[in-house]
Order: structure tokens, then sequence, then C-alpha cells
């Protein structure tokens, strides 16, 4: 396994912050509520999702245990998020320009980090020691799987807009 790399995720986020914008904007206002079942988040919905995650969720706690991995952090609810703050009703150019802006400060903010002791640990209740270096490591991990959902939406709109068949000449998924 390669050595810890702060300035690799630091990099990632940086460039998948873009490619998440660049995704979700292919969808227009109407498809971008569209959702190919109840159960399953629009691509709004995924971007203000990103947008809540990034302040309240991995910035705040990759900075936190930093800074003291004795504090306790502030509890989250992502799923309940959804339809307390009424992701459905937002403007999703709005949205992308929050995303865009807050991924920027989360960079500033961690390229500024002086020697930063990434082993500090906060111990939470459920998955026990989670370090600061563990915490940048799970936040480009997230972005990752949102933007293999965001791609999956995109496909699903073409399998909705177009003909009854599989698009199997596509390549499967």
């Amino acid at each position: 396994m390669a050595a810890f790399d702060p300035n690799a995720l630091i990099e990632r986020l940086e460039r998948s912050g873009g490619a998440i914008c660049a995704i979700a904007a292919v969808a227009s206002p109407d498809d971008a509520r569209w959702r190919p079942d109840p159960s399953s988040w629009s691509i709004l919905e995924i971007v203000c999702h990103l947008v809540d995650e990034e302040m309240e969720d991995f910035r705040a706690r990759v900075l936190s245990t930093l800074e003291d991995p004795s504090e306790a952090w502030a509890p989250i609810d992502p799923q309940g998020w959804a339809t307390q703050r009424d992701y459905q009703s937002r403007d999703l150019d709005l949205t992308l320009s929050a995303f865009q802006n807050r991924r920027s400060e989360s960079i500033r903010l961690l390229r500024a980090l002086e020697s930063p002791d990434w082993s500090r640990a906060y111990r939470h209740p459920e998955f026990g020691e989670l370090s600061a270096g563990y915490m940048l490591s799970c936040w480009a991990a997230h972005d990752a799987l949102h933007l293999r959902q965001l791609s999956r939406r995109l496909y699903q709109l073409a399998l909705r807009d177009g003909s009854d068949e599989q698009l199997l000449y596509a390549g499967s998924w």
C-alpha cells in the first residue's frame, strides 16, 4: 500500500469539485429534479447533499480533528437534510455555484495548514479511531462515489428519454 499523500488527496478534491459541477451541469433544470424511483436522489439532491457535506461533515471534521480531536463532532443527518432542507426546490445553477465556492474555500483552508498532524484521531462512537488523514481520504472517496452516482443518473436519463430497448450498444453499466 502506498504512503499517505495529503497533497494528492487535496489536489484530487480540487479537481473532483470541478468534475462534479461539470457532470451535474449536463442536466437541464427539470432533469436535475428527476428521480429514477422514489427512494433515489435526483441530481439536484446529490449536489445539495455535497454542499452541506462540504461544510458540516468533511471539512468541519477534518479541521476539528486536526485542531482538537477530543472535541465532539456536531451531529449530522445527511438523509434527513434532503427533506428538511427541501433540496428539490433549490436552483441547480445556484447550488453548483455554492458548491464551487465552498469547495474552493475548503481547498484554501487545507493548503493553509502548517505542518498538520494527519495522525491525530477522533474517537467515533461507532467507527472507533478516525484520523484526520483517514477522514481526508474518505472525503476524496465520497466525491468519487457521488461522481459515479451522478454519472449513473445521466445514464438513467438516457434510458428514460431513449428507445424502449436497453442501450447495449453504449456499453454496459
